[in-house]
């Protein structure tokens, strides 16, 4: 079923989880322990993040540096499967501009159609430093909405060669990111919303928000995203906060603001208390956002079942 259609069916706000493949080399177990601990909660999807090659560089015998390009993190095709068929549960796999040609982006929804898979989130990813250069033909989308369109195109059954004939259309339900407190490289908010209005007159669904850690910050948006005419759901996204390093670490990283409270508390606490701390932060939020009506709200918990499973007994959920 599609997330749009989670969605208008719901009677009560819903509750949707995002995790993240292991290192290349680690234990798929220990993902299947996460996912074993979220699946309870009956969530009706749950996302699963891409990852493109990166560059590293290793240091040479001869004290020169020689460029490695190495995925850390394969799978996600495999766990859509392992969720959708293990758990009959939506799998959102995360598909990406940074990294993969739009040849490669073609092969990988080809492959999510044959199984089964009805959604997908649209997002350009993190710069890896690795590019892929365009030759032989290849090309690569650029942006988010360049990816939303290549996207629609397969819907209507419009390949990259143009000489298929009778090319089978396929029914991808689309999701883009939207950023509360903007996208780093937009100049302002403003700005930032009249993009993600272009990517949903180019055929995106429904919006997923970057994390937030105050409601007023998402409310806003919303407001801001319907006076532009963003009509689709906007869900919100959460994570909450489990060690003191998070306090510097998730602004630096996702341009977003830790409000003084929260930051002042997790920097005079004891270690071991940040997560309680991060919880009861958490709490607060969900509480405001369903008394608000939300349509659902997305935690970003990546490994890490013990901090939902916290919150979840706090909720009664």
């Amino acid at each position: 079923m599609k997330v749009t259609e989670h969605l208008a069916k719901a009677k009560n706000t819903l509750i949707s989880f995002e995790i993240i493949p292991p290192k290349r080399g680690g234990n798929i177990q220990s993902l299947m322990s996460v996912l074993e601990d979220i699946v309870k909660y009956n969530p009706p999807f749950i996302d699963i993040t891409s990852h493109a090659a990166e560059v590293m560089y290793e240091e040479t015998p001869d004290g020169g540096y020689r460029m490695k390009v190495k995925r850390k993190r394969p799978g996600t095709l495999g766990i859509c499967a392992l969720i959708q068929n293990k758990y009959n549960i939506d799998a959102v796999p995360h598909v990406i501009c940074q990294g993969f040609t739009r040849e490669e982006t073609e092969d990988f929804l080809i492959e999510l159609h044959y199984l089964g898979i009805d959604n997908v989130l649209a997002i350009r990813g993190d710069d890896s430093g690795f590019n892929k250069p365009i030759k032989f033909g290849r090309s690569t989308n650029k942006f988010a909405i360049d990816l939303v369109r290549q996207i629609k195109d397969i819907n209507e059954g419009k390949y990259i060669e143009d000489s298929l004939l009778d090319a089978y259309s396929m029914d991808f339900c689309i999701g883009v990111g939207g950023y509360p407190e903007k996208h780093f490289e937009a100049p302002n908010l403003k700005t930032d919303i009249k993009y993600t209005k272009q990517k949903i007159d180019a055929g995106a669904e429904y919006i997923v928000t970057q994390m937030f850690f105050d409601n007023k910050k998402y409310y806003q948006f919303v407001d801001q995203c319907r006076a532009e005419g963003i009509e689709v759901p906007i869900i919100p996204g959460l994570k909450i906060l489990t060690n003191k390093s998070q306090n510097a670490a998730l602004p630096k990283n996702f341009f977003i603001d830790v409000p003084d409270e929260l930051s002042n508390e997790i920097m005079e606490a004891k270690p071991e208390h940040v997560l309680d701390i991060g919880v009861e932060w958490t709490y607060k939020q969900v509480e405001d956002l369903l008394n608000h009506g939300v349509p659902s709200i997305h935690f970003y918990i990546m490994q890490k079942a013990k901090p939902i499973n916290m919150l979840m007994k706090k909720l009664n959920i």
